[in-house]
């Protein structure tokens, strides 16, 4: 990219070749060459694809930062913020991508799965949240912005992380929230009737979704998911006696579509009185994940089931009794299924590939670990991003990556156990 930083023309003694497919600016004194190529990924809405329709005879002039121009024309070439970008302050570059009309790809750098460096992690980064209360769930949106729950209370933050609002729900507690849009989230508890749907910027109830049930008796939310298309809803009756998994149509006015894995318990049929705590969209497979545990005398038992939700049936159930799972998530990226045992506390990974009800959990630590009888894995959450397996101990995380050796990809048996407890 030249600059010509020692250049104090002004702008329109300087001419450019009208047939040349290269582009001339001038920004704040220091001229910069690309092509219309470059200035054209920026958008048709753009200051920069009205420079490329420009006439190219005049060099334009800008009056703002040349650095800062530096950084987003790098932007624009590769798509991802150069390591010079660091030593500036993020809101430097908010502002300056809104006066260019970019800010989306500059959301869209922040947000890309390969700026994360998997084992070069830190925390950089603690949340001001407003009052005592621990954060109980917390939800992320596409442009990047955040959402958590603590208490009664739900904190936004713009994809920037700078600046946050804080609105007061109805909830004594919120245990679900899932993000609609940046500005709409859904949220429910277990101790309270019905989902919400909660319009964040003003602070109150759009609509509320309720599952009615044989005793008439009040429905709370165990879990929330959504697809593309689809918001999915677990919901148990207060008396706890029955559980269904309520589907709803996103794109009309979330109008209820149907209803799957309805039970109505009766005698000792343990396996009907779990109600699913997770919902999860399998769009390699286009199934709903969802699972459930249960705590008794002999220790804990699970299932998880594979929704085909235009039909109504499970595809695959998994009965979980030995070492049940804390946690369980879907990585799309790497056909497998990971747990973290609810006794040992190891990570374990099974491959749904094949999709077939004796697929083995293989364990990725300690697979001869004694537990201790204590649930080493309770509490325990894990998440899978691109290739990386990210598992949660307490206050420590372990990383898991797929590397691939020779023609064979196989699960590292490394993992960073180092951002510390927070």
């Amino acid at each position: 990219m030249p600059t010509f930083a020692g250049s104090k023309f002004s702008s329109k003694e300087f001419h450019q070749n009208s047939n040349s497919n290269i582009v001339t600016v001038d920004v704040g004194g220091q001229l910069f060459q690309t092509t219309e190529h470059t200035l054209s990924l920026a958008g048709s809405k753009s200051l920069f694809s009205k420079i490329s329709s420009s006439d190219h005879v005049i060099i334009p002039f800008i009056d703002r930062d040349p650095e800062l121009f530096s950084i987003l024309l790098s932007l624009l070439r590769t798509g991802n913020l150069p390591s010079k970008a660091k030593t500036f302050d993020i809101q430097d570059l908010i502002f300056e991508s809104q006066f260019y009309g970019i800010e989306n790809l500059l959301i869209n750098s922040q947000s890309n799965p390969s700026q994360l460096d998997a084992f070069n992690l830190e925390k950089s980064l603690v949340f001001p949240l407003s009052g005592r209360d621990s954060p109980s769930a917390i939800s992320t949106t596409p442009n990047g912005s955040l959402h958590v729950a603590h208490g009664s209370k739900i904190t936004s933050f713009d994809w920037s992380l700078q600046r946050k609002t804080t609105i007061l729900t109805q909830f004594t507690a919120i245990d679900s929230l899932l993000s609609l849009s940046p500005s709409v989230a859904a949220a429910g508890a277990t101790d309270f009737s019905g989902l919400q749907i909660i319009d964040l910027d003003k602070g109150h109830v759009k609509q509320t979704l309720s599952w009615e049930n044989v005793t008439r008796s009040g429905s709370t939310v165990q879990a929330i998911g959504a697809s593309p298309e689809f918001l999915f809803t677990s919901f148990e009756s207060s008396r706890r006696n029955s559980n269904c998994i309520m589907i709803y149509d996103l794109n009309d006015c979330l109008r209820p579509v149907t209803k799957i894995g309805h039970y109505e318990i009766f005698g000792a049929d343990l396996d009907s009185a779990i109600p699913s705590t997770k919902l999860q969209w399998v769009s390699s497979h286009n199934l709903l994940m969802a699972s459930g545990s249960h705590s008794g005398p002999s220790g804990v038992s699970g299932n998880i089931k594979f929704w085909d939700i235009r039909t109504g049936d499970v595809v695959l159930e998994l009965k979980e009794k030995v070492d049940c799972f804390s946690d369980v998530t879907v990585s799309d990226t790497l056909s497998a299924m990971f747990k973290v045992g609810v006794n040992t506390g190891e990570v374990f990974v099974a491959d749904l590939r094949s999709m077939n009800a004796d697929i083995p959990w293989v364990c990725l630590g300690e697979g001869r670990k004694v537990t201790s009888g204590k649930k080493e894995g309770l509490g325990c959450k894990v998440e899978t991003h691109g290739n990386q397996v990210i598992c949660s101990k307490g206050g420590n995380v372990e990383l898991w990556s797929e590397v691939l050796i020779g023609s064979v990809q196989k699960q590292t048996v490394d993992y960073r156990e180092s951002l510390g407890r927070t």
